[in-house]
């Protein structure tokens, strides 16, 4: 069986020699060593000067809605994960959709001003499979309108956009470290923000609100990553190199082979250095796509419909057509793409594309 994606585990004994600290200090959770050690090690390896690592990738989504959003609408993408939108219904605030462009997959830019009202307090954008949003030009409209930025980064880990980290973008980025991630902690996310006001807002906010053991701050919930989780994505860092050259190889084996006259990939914008993520191809039509599907099905291969369906029709947050989103969202798929996934593997799933299509 070949799956869309498979979780990097780095040596068991590189794993267990990070949870024996744990282990000798009985320190399981709230923020111990190996918490520290991997925002600190994090914080080098991405270029930034802000992290919290968090238990979920949504965690953070979530509470920087709490701090920026107040109630209000909030302009987002229609073409992303579920969590990105959900969490907007969640925090009681209502999501106003703009369509996405169709080549760059990531919110139209020059639609956002038509969807802001006076109920509007911020944006949340998605760098959709790491491809970034036109950063500048959002916050631009952003400081025209008063407006804070949010960036849903959950799959832009080590992408850097004009030679810095993507991260460093927006009000606030968050990421997901979910075990199908580039880099990961099992399960677990990271929040990023380069004011310390709203650094030490997000902070106090992951851990209940607390300002220490008898005081708080505000009001808060909790986020916070587990040594258990720290230590896994403490021993898999050292491979990040070996992971991504690894994917840099199938992504080139990919689009050497297949046949893109009847198929065509995201375009990856202009000063991105990309972190080969994921591999979406986009097909002619939607009947095209499951055709190839149920081929590579039965050969035992799973590719996944990614996004699907475009989130504006999900009955609890469903609005005006997003005529775009969803004429894309009903003929992409994501290919598999995992560190170990080999030549003749990608050779079959490349000829079984190209024979059906």
């Amino acid at each position: 069986m070949i799956p869309v994606t498979k979780s990097f585990l780095p040596p068991l004994d590189s794993y267990t020699e990070y949870l024996k600290k744990s282990w000798n200090k009985k320190w399981l959770t709230n923020r111990g060593e190996l918490v520290v050690e991997l925002e600190n090690k994090l914080k080098d390896y991405l270029g930034v000067n802000h992290l919290l690592c968090t238990n979920n990738g949504t965690i953070p989504i979530q509470i920087a809605l709490k701090l920026f959003a107040k109630g209000g609408e909030v302009i987002t993408t229609p073409f992303s994960y579920v969590a990105t939108s959900a969490s907007i219904v969640w925090e009681n605030c209502k999501p106003i959709f703009v369509d996405i462009s169709p080549e760059y997959l990531t919110i139209d830019e020059n639609k956002i001003e038509n969807a802001i009202t006076n109920k509007t307090t911020c944006i949340l954008a998605t760098h959709v499979f790491g491809n970034p949003c036109d950063v500048i030009k959002i916050e631009e409209i952003a400081n025209k309108h008063n407006l804070k930025v949010i960036y849903d980064a959950a799959h832009a880990f080590n992408v850097n956009y004009n030679n810095k980290s993507l991260f460093t973008y927006g009000d606030i980025s968050t990421c997901s470290f979910h075990a199908t991630k580039l880099f990961h902690t099992g399960e677990g996310g990271g929040i990023f923000c380069n004011d310390p006001s709203i650094q030490k807002k997000v902070f106090y906010s992951h851990n209940f609100g607390h300002n220490g053991p008898l005081d708080f701050h505000g009001l808060g919930i909790n986020g916070k990553m587990s040594e258990l989780q720290a230590a896994l994505g403490l021993s898999l860092l050292p491979y990040m190199k070996e992971i991504i050259n690894n994917r840099v190889k199938i992504v080139n084996h990919y689009n050497s082979g297949l046949d893109f006259s009847s198929l065509r990939k995201i375009l990856i914008r202009q000063n991105t250095n990309w972190n080969y993520s994921y591999y979406p191809v986009i097909f002619e039509s939607e009947k095209q796509l499951l055709d190839v599907e149920n081929k590579l099905n039965a050969l035992e291969i799973y590719p996944r419909r990614y996004f699907y369906p475009s989130l504006n029709t999900i009955s609890y947050m469903k609005q005006s057509n997003m005529n775009i989103s969803e004429d894309i969202s009903s003929r992409i798929l994501c290919l598999p793409l995992f560190h170990d996934l080999k030549k003749f593997e990608t050779e079959l799933i490349i000829k079984t594309i190209n024979d059906t299509i």
